[in-house]
């Protein structure tokens, strides 16, 4: 039994996996999850129709974003729950088709015509089935049926809209929606069901894809600072201390919110890890005083990092691995995220996590203290926004580097932490996403007060990024191309995708971006984003350095 999946940045030799995922997919999985985005193509042909005659469904609009959430790389590698997943897509297809019809009876007096292809599809009975039709239907299959090229574009497509049903449901799970974004997921995925799929229609579509985003990012920034306040800046304690203790990775707030609810007065610190550092700044989430630190680093270190923890583990959303024997008695899943024989939380009561903490030994000692500074979203930055403006017209800085992005086990990726490095010392670093593990324990210094590394958050919030270089952009009476401002990104799965598109879409041109380029890409298409938005594979950090400052 083969596979072929290439959406993240790590596949395969840099062009595909083919036997076994480099992020820990298997065969039937990787196949089940092909059959989940055939299948919401399928649901999404009846939801868009049934929603153009004014008809729509909260449930099935929220099951379309978690089908393709799901499917993002280290989600979901559990096949039963991902076969789970795929009945119910088919009922709610099914009633998406009966939407359709009788919407479309009472304004015409007639039954619309059958649709065909994944409108038509019928789920078999037996996991076993389910994964041949999977197979059926795959990445190669698309190639053959469209061309390499169409099929470039199909993917880059898909893999934005991945990227923007996650950061989408994190925000529906704080309650923040939006029916356009429903509507434009449903119409983008009966678009990639078509036959008749061209170069330039998919180019406008995927930055499409990438103007939906940033409305998606927007919504999803209102919510986290809605329900936590906007993020402060934050001293964060980065080394253990004494005591029972929990680590929450992946990205989202309200699971972490709701753990530190439930573990008040039982003696368990709670620690965070990865994309869930920034949780720090919130101010109604530093508030618990057991909130007490970060430990760790990215998404790629967790298995040596979590069997070194002496306490429970929770993951949130995306970013989970297969997990050592020694942890996996301690480590639970809850959303989306879900591995094979390690217990999930669905019901978010998080008893059996506390009574794993409980358990387990903890901390048996405060280490040497060592703390780094968080909490530089665009509330905080445009604050102080005359400061910074005076400090470039001043010239006590010269230029900005946003690095940052996605991170990942490639030894290339070194080129971040030398890059950062290497950076003048009157020069102004941003960064945000798990990237900035490369560098952010490192000292860079002030200029003038302001720190000279200024994390802005999670992956999402890129946002704050594009909110701080517009301000910047108009106060200096420039276009934000004209700033002195060079995005060097590092990516890794499909919300960086996302990300990315968003960028385009803005017209942001010169992003260096690596540490290898998209594997989905073929050479024409990539060569049309490099003459159309001048993305530049990222080199060596003193070549990369001197083009960049040359060009200032």
């Amino acid at each position: 039994m083969g596979m072929f999946c290439y959406q993240c940045e790590q596949t395969w030799r840099g062009t595909g996996c083919t036997r076994f995922g480099v992020c820990g997919k298997d065969p039937e999985t990787a196949a089940l999850q092909d059959l989940l985005v055939y299948g919401a193509q399928g649901l999404a042909l009846y939801a868009h129709r049934a929603r153009q005659l004014g008809i729509a469904d909260r449930e099935i609009d929220i099951f379309t974003l978690e089908a393709l959430f799901t499917t993002v790389t280290n989600v979901n590698f559990d096949a039963e729950r991902l076969a789970g997943m795929v009945g119910k897509l088919a009922r709610l297809r099914d009633r998406a088709r009966s939407l359709y019809e009788e919407a479309y009876r009472k304004q015409h007096g007639e039954v619309p015509a059958p649709l065909g292809g994944p409108a038509a599809w019928t789920p078999a009975t037996t996991l076993e089935e389910l994964v041949a039709q999977g197979e059926a239907v795959g990445i190669t299959q698309g190639a053959q049926r469209h061309g390499a090229d169409v099929n470039a574009l199909v993917q880059l497509v898909l893999y934005g809209l991945k990227g923007m049903a996650a950061y989408a449901d994190h925000a529906h799970i704080l309650g923040y929606d939006d029916d356009s974004v429903f509507a434009f997921v449903h119409e983008a995925l009966a678009t990639l069901a078509g036959d008749k799929l061209t170069v330039p229609d998919l180019l406008a579509l995927a930055l499409k894809v990438g103007e939906m985003n940033l409305k998606v990012m927007a919504l999803l920034d209102a919510a986290n600072t809605d329900t936590y306040g906007h993020p402060v800046p934050t001293r964060v304690r980065v080394t253990p201390v004494k005591g029972k203790a929990i680590l929450v990775s992946g990205h989202d707030l309200k699971d972490l919110a709701l753990l530190l609810e439930q573990t008040q007065g039982k003696g368990i610190n709670v620690y965070t890890h990865g994309e869930m550092l920034p949780a720090h700044g919130y101010p109604k989430l530093k508030q618990y005083p057991h909130l007490v630190g970060n430990y760790g680093s990215a998404w790629q270190n967790q298995e040596e990092e979590f069997a070194a923890f002496p306490g429970a583990i929770l993951m949130t959303t995306n970013c989970i691995q297969a997990p050592a024997e020694s942890y996996q008695d301690r480590l639970f899943t809850t959303g989306l995220v879900a591995w094979p024989g390690v217990r999930h939380v669905a019901d978010k009561d998080f008893t059996p996590v506390i009574e794993a903490a409980l358990a387990a030994e903890g901390f048996a000692e405060d280490a040497p203290a060592q703390e780094i500074t968080v909490g530089f979203g665009h509330h905080t930055v445009l604050g102080v926004a005359d400061t910074v403006i005076e400090a470039v017209k001043s010239g006590a800085i010269r230029h900005f580097f946003l690095i940052g992005g996605c991170d990942g086990a490639r030894d290339e990726r070194g080129y971040y932490t030398e890059l950062a490095e290497k950076v003048p010392q009157d020069c102004v670093i941003l960064t945000l996403a798990c990237g900035k593990y490369r560098f952010n324990k490192l000292p860079f210094g002030e200029i003038g007060g302001l720190p000279r590394l200024l994390d802005l958050g999670q992956c999402n919030d890129a946002y704050s990024a594009i909110k701080i270089a517009q301000a910047l952009a108009d106060a200096f009476g420039v276009g934000v191309n004209d700033l002195p401002l060079s995005l060097v990104l590092s990516w890794y799965e499909q919300k960086a995708v996302a990300i990315l598109l968003t960028l385009l879409h803005l017209g942001i041109r010169g992003i260096r971006l690596g540490p290898s380029l998209p594997a989905f890409l073929t050479p024409s298409i990539l060569q049309a984003l490099v003459e159309n938005f001048g993305i530049t594979p990222t080199t060596t950090a003193d070549e990369d350095l001197s083009a960049l400052l040359g060009a200032a």
